[in-house]
């Protein structure tokens, strides 16, 4: 590479001017696929931790363990008989991001501690503007990105019949399950 070139495309760089393109992803659920649109430039931590466990095949097999009509869908962390999974360090809380917990923006799930998000999330069914930065507690829920096809199969998922099993509410009865998440690769 030329070294004009290469100063060029440090400076772009170095001055915030590049921009990542957003990272499409197909997740595969036993009800449907939905797409979605990832934002490395607005939570470039999240998206990381979130590909590494899509790149692992983490998600695959796992289910949709939390359905709140008119709230939200969480998954992404337990297997079928609601066992959770080992995963890796929580990544740091990136809330204050500038993105909203609207209908069809996809979060991080965490616990009280707001750097305890690992591989949950959840897809908002409705807008959420109380998990937005700063939310209750000072932080907010870490949204990374949106669905961009499937809304109707998020609507489907939310409105399943669900019980209380296993020490957890909101549980599906019959199985939602998440067959597999993927990048979707551009064409050049």
């Amino acid at each position: 590479m030329p070294k004009k070139l290469l100063a060029l495309c440090l400076l772009v760089m170095l001055t915030g001017l590049a921009h990542a393109a957003p990272v499409k992803i197909l997740m595969k659920t036993s009800m449907g696929d939905i797409t979605l649109a990832l934002d490395p430039d607005k939570a470039p931590r999240t998206v990381a931790n979130f590909l590494r466990y899509v790149d692992e095949g983490f998600y695959d097999g796992t289910v949709f363990h939390r359905v709140i009509r008119n709230f939200m869908i969480q998954g992404g962390g337990l297997t079928p008989d609601l066992q959770k999974k080992a995963t890796h360090e929580p990544v740091e809380n990136e809330a204050k991001n500038g993105l909203k917990n609207v209908r069809g923006s996809i979060a991080m799930a965490r616990t009280r501690d707001p750097h305890s998000a690992t591989a949950q999330f959840f897809i908002n069914h409705r807008d959420n503007p109380n998990l937005d930065y700063p939310s209750f507690d000072g932080w907010g829920y870490a949204v990374f990105g949106k669905v961009i096809d499937g809304m109707d199969v998020v609507d489907a998922i939310a409105s399943v019949k669900t019980t209380y099993k296993n020490g957890r509410s909101d549980v599906p009865v019959k199985p939602v399950i998440i067959q597999s998440i993927t990048r979707i690769e551009e064409k050049p």
